[in-house]
This record gives structure tokens, C-alpha cells and sequence, in this order.
């Protein structure tokens, strides 16, 4: 092996095992549950993106195992070549439908979908204004179009119309660019007051759905629909793999935006379209969403109730409205403090430090299911108060 060659990263990883700052992923053992198995212990799950509890579902299972059997384990090609299979072009028509959409196209994750579209409709000569918060994927595909990035203070609806303004130019395309619901925050984008922004300055309006796919809207629908604002939205991206359980992204727009995607978004060109058993178990997920519609009150029902107990407490929860409910410490080593002693306690809710969020803004981030009961809920508030007064949070 080349000797010396990565030294700075040996250094660097030793500055954040100093500061108690390293990430070392938990192993799940068995499935993805609201009480599941890490590292050997069972606990109260209060990390994971599984809105409705789908991940593990039978009708997902049995659709996955089913066209695994019938069609294979892999699809073999990319998407351009050899690789389009019926089930991804029946995902899709339902996955535009679902949006409100004339069509919709699968990528391989979320993170591509966004940064692949980003940087496919945009040249050095365009701008992209872009929230301050906004999700990785979007600040990298932005730094892949070339175009010049212009960011407004979070959920800033003048600051945007502003930078609209100043940057407007003959024959300059204009990107605005929002999260629906903030991914470490829980908040939700003023969508009402940026899409008139758009419009008015002729601007493409783009929004990255990731979390409020199955969440937020009819059905799950997202956040155009939340806001009533269907056919007035031009790119919405979606994601397979949080509320939906299984894995993938979404584009869903125009028609000919698709078609322009096809030929000109580099990851759906560079990249091996989804296998048979994922696809299916996505088509299974859309199914139950529309047939059982319970999840969608219930996951809304522990979500009050948890933020209710938290806030009783007087936990500070920022500025959250969905199921992601941070609850802040601001200091890094205290955020990973009280990740340590909860889970000690039972219960698994990651830290989340820089560079993830501002060195200031660390914070443990709890996300709420459908599949919680009361019980679980009370019994992680229980853990949470025990907590937070040994270290002094409330």
C-alpha cells in the first residue's frame, strides 16, 4: 500500500474522535420497525424516515419477492439501453399521477434525482436562487450546472423575490429552488408566497419533496398539494425512500421535461435502472397509500402527541410542524451526550452536529411513525425527561 498518501485523513479523523463528533453507523438487526434491533439492543426507534411503516409491509414484501421470482434480481442494463422494464414505466405513470404530473421519471435515489436535474436544465449562464437550508443534493447539482448560486436567509420569501430581481437578465433562465419540509428542522417551506415569486419573475419553480412525499397533503400527496397549488409548480421531486419504504428518487414535471431528462440527466444515463423486486415493492407502497388511508391520520396523531409531551417538558423543538421534531442542545458535545444516554435508556435518536447543521444548531432528530403506539411514545418522553434534566436541558 502507498505509505503516507492519506495521512490528513488519519489526522482529521482523530480532531472529530476528539471533539466526540464521529459518526459510527448502528447496525439494524431485522427489520426496520417503530421498535427494532441495533447493535445488539432492542429500542424505542425514533431514527428512521419510515413515515407510514411501510418498509416492512406485507404487501410490500409479497410484491418484492414476487417479481423477484418472476422477472429476476437485476435489471442488467441502464434505463437508455436495455434496462426500461414495464414495472418502471407503470411506476412512473402512477407516480405522475400521484403528483399531478403529465409524467414522471425514476431515479436510482433521491440525491440523484436532484442534483441530476439541477445541473441537466442549467448552464453557466443561468442562476439558481436557492434557500440557505436547503438539502445537500440541490447545493450540489447547482455546483454542477455552472450557474451562479445566489441563496436566500431560510424561508424568506422577499429575500428571494430580491435576488429574482437583481439577477434578472435577456435570455438568463432563473431556477427558484425550496425544500418542501426541511429535512433536520421539520419546518415547511412558505410554498404559497415563493411560487407567486416565481411566476411573477417567469422563473422556474422547483421543489424537493423528499419529506413531504406521504406526509404532508392528500394522501400523502406533498406539499403542492398541502398548499393547493397544483399545475403551479413546475419540477417536484420525490423520493422512494423514506414514507414510500423501499429506495429511489422522482422527478415528476412537463412531459418534455422528462424527455429532455432521458437524454441530457447524467445519472439516469450513467447509471443501472432499478431492480424488479424494488420497483414492484414501490407500485405495492402507492396501493396502500391510497387504500389505507388511516396511516396517514395516525402518523399525524403521534406526532402531536409527542411534540405535546416534549414541549410539557420544555424541551426546545425549534421550529418544527412535521414529524421531524429536533430537540436542540446547540452544543455539539451535549447533543451527542444525550443521544449517548438515551439510547442507553432505550431509545435511538441520532445527534446531529457539523457539518450537517450550523456549529450552533446541534440537536438530537426524532422522527414520528405511524406505526408508534402511545405506548412506545410515553415510554421514549419518559427516557427523554429522565435525560434531559441530568443534563440540564430543561
Amino acid at each position: 500500500m502507498p505509505g503516507g498518501s492519506l495521512d490528513h485523513l488519519r489526522e482529521q479523523l482523530a480532531e472529530l474522535e476528539r471533539a466526540g463528533t464521529a459518526l459510527r453507523p448502528r447496525v439494524l438487526e431485522g427489520q426496520q420497525r417503530a421498535r427494532a434491533r441495533f447493535d445488539g439492543r432492542d429500542v424505542i426507534n425514533l431514527a428512521s424516515n419510515n413515515y407510514l411503516g411501510l418498509a416492512a409491509h406485507p404487501r410490500l414484501k409479497e410484491a418484492a419477492s414476487k417479481a423477484a421470482a418472476e422477472l429476476g434480481a437485476g435489471s442488467g442494463a441502464v434505463r437508455t439501453i436495455a434496462g426500461t422494464m414495464t414495472l418502471h414505466r407503470e411506476l412512473e405513470r402512477r407516480f405522475a399521477t400521484f403528483k399531478g404530473a403529465e409524467d414522471a421519471l425514476m431515479f436510482q435515489s433521491g440525491f440523484t434525482a436532484n442534483s441530476g436535474t439541477v445541473a441537466a436544465i442549467l448552464t453557466r449562464e443561468d442562476v439558481i436562487v436557492s434557500d440557505e437550508l436547503n438539502h445537500a443534493s440541490i447545493i450540489d447539482g447547482a455546483r454542477l450546472s455552472r450557474a451562479e448560486i445566489k441563496v436566500f436567509p431560510h424561508r424568506d420569501v422577499d429575500a428571494a423575490d430580491r435576488l429574482l430581481e437583481e439577477s434578472r437578465a435577456d435570455g438568463r433562465h432563473q431556477l427558484l429552488i425550496t425544500d418542501g419540509v426541511f429535512s433536520m428542522d421539520g419546518d415547511i417551506a412558505p410554498l404559497p408566497g415563493l411560487v407567486e415569486v416565481a411566476e411573477r419573475h417567469e422563473a422556474i419553480m422547483m421543489i424537493d419533496d423528499a419529506h413531504a412525499s406521504g406526509v404532508l397533503g392528500k394522501n400523502g400527496k406533498g406539499t403542492v398539494d398541502h398548499f393547493g397549488l397544483t399545475g403551479r409548480v413546475d419540477i417536484q421531486v420525490g423520493t422512494l425512500s423514506k414514507a414510500i419504504g423501499v429506495m429511489g428518487g422522482f422527478i415528476a414535471g412537463p412531459r418534455h421535461l422528462i424527455q429532455w431528462l432521458v437524454n441530457r440527466g447524467r445519472p439516469f444515463l450513467f447509471s443501472t435502472s432499478a431492480p424488479p423486486a424494488v420497483t414492484a415493492a414501490c407500485i405495492a407502497a402507492l396501493d396502500v397509500m391510497e387504500e389505507e388511508p388511516e396511516r396517514f391520520d395516525r402518523l399525524w396523531e403521534r406526532t402531536r402527541f409527542f411534540k405535546d409531551g416534549l414541549h410539557r417538558m420544555g424541551f426546545d423543538t425549534g421550529t418544527s410542524e412535521t414529524p421531524i421534531t429536533p430537540v436542540m442542545t446547540r452544543e455539539e458535545v451535549k447533543a451527542v451526550e444525550l443521544s449517548s444516554l438515551l439510547w442507553e435508556e432505550g431509545v435511538f435518536c441520532p445527534a446531529i452536529v457539523f457539518p450537517t447543521v450550523g456549529r450552533d444548531r446541534a440537536r438530537v432528530r426524532t422522527i414520528v411513525t405511524a406505526d408508534h403506539t402511545e405506548e412506545d411514545l410515553s415510554e421514549a418522553l419518559e427516557a427523554f425527561e429522565r435525560v434531559g434534566k441530568e443534563l440540564a436541558l430543561i
